[in-house]
């Protein structure tokens, strides 16, 4: 009974956190998923130029310019109206933010979960448990290399974040279209793999 309700609650959290992520890639509230989009081109282009070490460092100094400036302003503020408002950021000083034991045990089987399902499909991969996925993985990897001599990690990333933004609305907007292409080069590819599959001894039999 337990394990299934654990179960359960790790089911509604990555069903929560799977909603939230729906809503800022379709640009469902534009303001937030600006915000967030923002933040994310700022960071990265931040990393393009400088160290790690010097973006963190200069995102905490604005951090803390910006709250020491506003917990000055707010002391002179009621140093001249003679008001006792108090600390302007007492609400979030008593603000819970420490994780549960259960909240930890929760997230720590959800990266359980997900680290031993990687495993295994690697070791499938790489065991060539079906010849046709192998040979799959290893011209996805031979490709990979030649997007690597082209780009380096931050310009990929970069380029995962601008197309995890955008492509969503797009495919929303010509979702016909998008279709239309995306089944044609399906049946290429199918059509191409099984044409693997009757050259290969063994591969149809391992596929099925």
């Amino acid at each position: 009974m337990q394990a299934t309700a654990d179960s359960t609650k790790m089911d509604c959290v990555w069903s929560n956190w799977k909603s939230q992520a729906i809503d800022l890639l379709y640009w469902r509230d534009i303001k937030q998923t600006g915000i967030v989009f923002g933040s994310f081109l700022l960071l990265l282009f931040s990393l393009t130029q400088f160290s790690v070490v010097s973006v963190v460092a200069y995102l905490a100094l604005a951090a803390l310019s910006a709250t020491i400036s506003f917990r000055i302003y707010k002391s002179v503020l009621q140093a001249v109206q003679k008001t006792d408002e108090g600390h302007p950021f007492k609400a979030y000083l008593e603000l819970e933010i420490t994780l549960s034991q259960e909240q930890i045990q929760k997230y720590t089987d959800c990266l359980q979960l997900y680290v031993n399902s990687t495993l295994k499909e690697l070791r499938r991969l790489f065991l060539v448990q079906d010849l046709v996925d192998s040979l799959k993985f290893a011209v996805l990897m031979w490709l990979l290399t030649y997007v690597g001599a082209l780009f380096n990690g931050l310009t990929l990333l970069l380029m995962a974040v601008v197309s995890m933004f955008t492509l969503p609305v797009v495919y929303v907007k010509h979702q016909a279209q998008v279709d239309q292409y995306l089944g044609l080069v399906r049946t290429h590819i199918n059509t191409v793999v099984a044409k693997i599959q009757a050259k290969i001894p063994g591969a149809k039999r391992h596929a099925e």
